[in-house]
């Protein structure tokens, strides 16, 4: 069997864990979707303390639980087949067994559009990643002009958690964004975003099949002609952020969209990155430290 085996996830349950069935630990503590587990209840490829056990089994603290997969219970198992960056120039804010979270700088992709593209933030991790036995696995991306925080994960298992996880707002980004104008206080956007009528790669507020979309703000600073903004996505609509905040009338400076006659380069970085920790679900925050092009614009506007 051992042989077959591509991925192989062992965790020891702590001693706060709650007795509850396996198949509990596995759908409603780990977010394991049922396709996965009916693989693992199938082949038998769920292991406590070593063996096989049933899905109504109770689960204890301090067990050891195994998880093994052999790469086609996944609907895209060739989806990290992205060409190695040789000798990547990645910064990595957080690293385990599971996922990686980096800096994206800004000006490069988060993705290849079409095979054998190389040079984006995927390409780096798969350099990283060369020779390790993992892979890399999109979660989200980040616009091409917006940097900061990526999550990126090393093996299929851990997506579809990943995505639960954001899709119930227990992983979320926080922004900071320099805007034109004065714009202080704080609150919430919730205006729907949808396809711009004009153009389909864009967006636009009540758009073609507008779907809703909520992003809170914070104003850090405000000048007469730039204000700093904090954004935190409760949704993840494409451009959302720069679609809300050019809809407030406070476009990002730099947004070649959203903003096209601001001649800077955009000002948007994702700052801190509220990641739960798959499986252990520990609760941790990272922080993508400003790119000196950013920290020196806010002190030539008086934002620091």
């Amino acid at each position: 069997m051992a042989a077959d085996i591509r991925w192989q996830l062992t965790e020891r349950l702590r001693p706060e864990q709650p007795v509850i069935s396996l198949r509990q630990l596995l759908h409603d503590q780990w977010l394991l979707p049922d396709r996965l587990i009916h693989f693992l209840r199938r082949r038998q490829h769920v292991l406590v303390n070593g063996r096989y056990e049933t899905m109504n089994r109770p689960i204890y603290p301090g067990d050891q639980v195994q998880l093994l997969f052999c790469g086609d219970e996944f609907r895209t198992p060739g989806a990290n087949h992205y060409v190695p960056t040789p000798a990547p120039q990645l910064a990595v804010l957080f690293e385990n067994r599971d996922l990686l979270v980096v800096n994206k700088p800004r000006g490069q992709k988060s993705h290849p559009n079409q095979a054998g593209e190389e040079g984006t933030v995927m390409n780096d991790v798969a350099g990283y990643l060369r020779g390790t036995g993992d892979g890399a696995y999109m979660v989200h991306r980040l616009d091409l002009e917006t940097s900061g925080a990526m999550i990126v994960a090393k093996n299929p298992v851990v997506v579809p958690v990943l995505n639960r996880l954001i899709a119930a707002g227990e992983i979320h980004r926080e922004y900071l964004a320099v805007v034109e104008g004065r714009l202080t206080g704080q609150g919430k956007w919730n205006w729907p975003i949808g396809r711009n009528p004009r153009d389909p790669r864009w967006r636009s507020v009540d758009g073609l099949h507008a779907q809703p979309a909520l992003t809170y703000y914070t104003s850090l600073a405000a000048g007469p002609e730039r204000s700093l903004v904090r954004l935190r996505l409760a949704t993840g609509r494409t451009h959302q952020l720069r679609v809300h905040l050019a809809h407030s009338g406070h476009p990002i400076v730099g947004d070649p969209i959203y903003n096209p006659n601001s001649p800077e380069k955009m000002l948007l970085h994702g700052a801190t990155q509220r990641l739960v920790v798959p499986f252990s679900l520990k609760k941790i925050q990272i922080t993508a430290p400003l790119p000196p092009y950013f920290a020196q614009y806010l002190v030539k506007y008086g934002l620091n």
